[in-house]
């Protein structure tokens, strides 16, 4: 079991998936379904939504990615964030996500090395939305300035 969770087969995993995940980068649709797909595996197991908290983040910065929002992002760090939602919805997991508490480890492990790797884009992305937030919040609360 040792050999199945390692970081090199997690690599693996990651890096064989980059390439559809490129060819999906040109399909905004496609890209949009899997966010939805991963929305929904995160509403269907819970604990995985608590064990890696960093997957909203990775969702929003792909949807901004694509809707070229944010695009100071790595293609390759994007590509690599579709590879291991790939991974997350695929129904070839390693070990099947209906085996209790070991189900989802591979599912762990992959979106681990996925932050692990993209971590310092990941922490960009969140500085960029939150000045765009509060730049947004103090445009909204703004008082209209009226001629007198």
């Amino acid at each position: 079991m040792d050999s199945v969770f390692n970081l090199d087969k997690a690599k693996e995993i990651l890096d064989s998936g980059v390439g559809k995940a490129e060819e999906m980068l040109k399909d905004n649709d496609q890209i949009n379904q899997l966010l939805a797909q991963i929305n929904q595996k995160l509403e269907q197991y819970p604990q995985l939504a608590e064990t890696v908290k960093d997957v909203p983040t990775m969702i929003d910065m792909v949807k901004c990615y694509i809707t070229k929002d944010y695009t100071v992002v790595s293609p390759k760090v994007v590509a690599s964030l579709i590879s291991a939602f790939l991974y997350l919805v695929s129904r070839k997991d390693l070990i099947p996500d209906n085996v209790p508490i070991l189900g989802l480890l591979d599912d762990i492990a992959v979106i681990g090395l996925a932050v692990k790797f993209s971590a310092p884009e990941l922490k960009a992305f969140e500085e960029w939305r939150s000045a765009k937030n509060a730049a947004a919040a103090v445009e909204t609360t703004a008082e209209p300035v009226t001629e007198a």
